[in-house]
């Protein structure tokens, strides 16, 4: 009976234990950077498992950071290609209690609604508290390169058509890449998104 227990606890343990994910990015021709996220399953189960299942099927190659507020935040998660980003946006989730704050530096998933997320997520820039009673929570946090790389994410186009200049969501879901390669050059992208161990970092 103690040796299943101590199983279980053992279980329990890896289950709920913190892990790495390294990002390159290209932030504009000739310049790779990168960062790292420590991704905390305790916070937030179902958002952390998403994260992983993404990680693991290379979802994130060639996703555009395409929505980069200064001073808010760093929106990303829509597959450059419609047919993939199609077939994810059928895959909601549940909402996860909010267990952290929407501090500079954390990492939570977006929602249009409740239990609505499905790949795109953000970064905050700055302490977003407000965004906590909105069921946005936090999975994982920018642990390397938020000086050196997520804040130099490009942030010319601002927010997104129609309120702003930036791409409109509909039109990256529906025309990928192609669209954001001809109208929004300059977005910044992610090259490669892999996991690492902790004496990587």
């Amino acid at each position: 009976m103690n040796q299943a227990f101590a199983l279980l606890l053992s279980v329990l343990s890896v289950a709920h234990a913190s892990w790495l994910a390294e990002f390159t990015v290209n932030l504009a021709p000739g310049q790779i950077d990168k960062f790292v996220m420590e991704v905390h399953p305790e916070w937030a189960p179902l958002g952390a498992a998403r994260f992983e299942e993404l990680i693991d099927s290379n979802f994130f190659k060639g996703a555009r950071f395409f929505r980069v507020i200064d001073g808010f935040m760093a929106q990303f998660g829509i597959h450059g290609n419609p047919k993939i980003a199609a077939e994810w946006k059928t895959k909601t989730m549940k909402d996860d209690p909010v267990k952290e704050s929407n501090k500079r530096g954390f990492v939570s998933f977006a929602t249009s609604g409740k239990d609505s997320r499905t790949t795109q997520m953000f970064i905050n820039f700055s302490d977003n508290a407000n965004l906590d009673s909105m069921d946005f929570s936090p999975f994982a946090q920018i642990v390397k390169g938020m000086e050196s790389t997520v804040d130099n994410l490009h942030k010319g186009y601002g927010e997104g058509a129609p309120s702003g200049k930036g791409p409109e969501q509909g039109r990256i879901q529906s025309e990928g890449n192609k669209y954001l390669k001809r109208s929004f050059p300059n977005l910044s992208y992610i090259v490669s998104a892999k996991k690492i161990g902790k004496d990587e970092l």
